[in-house]
């Protein structure tokens, strides 16, 4: 049994991710204000201080940031910064952090998601954000060290997110939460490192 922390885990992915690995696993859960350990990713005294809280573990799992929606005509930069403060920079302190919080051979798995290559009107700052996070792992990876792995997971839109997003993804296919939570379970329990897992 491993020691996994879920970052996110009250979310709609997050939930599905808990009932996954916790048939297996140790999970503790965090989040911005729910959770056994809370913690906010854009702030990096915030995730050393959840690591101290916690301890070592044998994975964590990312599946939390916001994103700014809105068209491009429009857009300020503060709007654009929303997802490079969250999404990005609140992934990559939990990536700086949890490699020195990791048992060897441990695991850190992201979340970027389907825009990052099939981009939607009013989403350029999520497609930036979400093919910058996979440029991350695919860099991160080759300088991990003592055997540590990290992926990516790029889902479609959730059945279960449809009423809220839906009209941004019309033509495209949506994937059950469970199955996403899948690819989760292939990143931490599984061997590989450096990929994106795209559950479409």
């Amino acid at each position: 049994m491993k020691k996994i922390i879920v970052i996110g885990a009250s979310g709609t992915i997050g939930k599905a991710i808990v009932e996954q690995l916790g048939l297996r696993h140790e999970v503790v859960t965090a989040g911005r204000s729910s959770g056994q350990f809370q913690v906010k990713i854009e702030d990096p005294a915030s995730v050393q201080a959840l690591f101290e809280q916690v301890g070592k573990v044998d994975g964590v799992v990312v599946a939390a940031g916001d994103l700014h929606f809105g068209p491009l005509l429009d857009m300020t930069p503060e709007q654009f910064r929303i997802g490079l403060d969250s999404k990005l920079m609140g992934q990559v302190n939990v990536l700086l952090a949890a490699q020195k919080h990791l048992h060897e051979g441990g695991s850190i798995t992201l979340t970027s998601g389907i825009v990052s290559e099939q981009p939607i009107r009013f989403g350029a700052n999520a497609s930036a954000v979400n093919r910058a996070v996979e440029g991350l792992v695919l860099g991160a990876a080759i300088e991990l060290q003592r055997g540590l792995r990290v992926n990516v997971i790029s889902p479609a839109l959730l059945d279960e997110s449809v009423a809220a997003y839906g009209p941004y993804f019309y033509g495209m296919e949506t994937v059950p939460a469970k199955r996403v939570a899948l690819a989760y379970s292939r990143s931490v329990e599984g061997a590989e490192t450096g990929k994106t897992y795209r559950v479409w």
